[in-house]
């Protein structure tokens, strides 16, 4: 019996538009990413570096690149929240069958966008019982320690746990675990959908 929702961010709430970031920064020389800064995503990412030392790590490679820049490129991955989205999650949480977690890869800056463009973020956030952003808990997905995390933090049973993520590696990690997974194609499926989607689990 599913207990507990656990909920990612970007593609299941948030729209995406994945390879926005490349492109825009291809409009600045840069055509591809170093090994070196994709580790430095992934530190960023879970918290280890400041977003002022985020965007030095660039901007050693890329000298031209201005601050303002390299954020508009990085934060075109970010298209909207359609509210109807938000609404769902609200009539979860007052209904109270379920608790509710977000668990999400993200970073400051993307998490600062939001913030300053989504009027309904706040009201949002305090639908969950836990909100987990990978920058703040210094883990992230796929790694198994993460999720791991979060059922020893509430005490959970894996098995009454259903993980939601748009990402197949993350979803695979989590099965791992024993926990019940959709792994939601944006394209053609919606959070909204979850109950006729897993129904099988309900």
């Amino acid at each position: 019996m599913i207990k507990n929702l656990i909920f990612d961010f970007g593609d299941v709430f948030v729209n995406l538009d994945k390879p926005a970031t490349m492109r825009e920064m291809s409009k600045h020389q840069i055509p591809a990413l170093s090994e070196n800064l994709l580790q430095v995503n992934q530190q960023y990412e879970k918290g280890l570096i400041s977003s002022e030392a985020f965007i030095k790590s660039y901007q050693t490679e890329y000298p031209k690149l201005q601050e303002h820049q390299f954020k508009n490129s990085w934060n075109a991955i970010l298209i909207d929240f359609p509210e109807y989205r938000y609404r769902f999650l609200k009539k979860l949480s007052e209904e109270k069958n379920y608790r509710l977690i977000l668990l999400s890869n993200t970073n400051e800056i993307h998490i600062d966008w939001i913030k300053e463009n989504v009027a309904f973020f706040e009201d949002f956030k305090a639908c969950f019982d836990a909100f987990y952003l990978s920058h703040e808990i210094n883990f992230r997905k796929p790694d198994t320690e993460i999720y791991e995390f979060v059922l020893q933090e509430h005490n959970l049973e894996a098995g009454e746990c259903l993980f939601i993520d748009d990402t197949k590696e993350n979803t695979e990690a989590a099965k791992s675990l024993g926990l019940h997974t959709w792994n939601i194609d944006p394209e053609k499926e919606d959070i909204i959908d979850l109950f006729t989607a897993r129904k099988e689990l309900f």
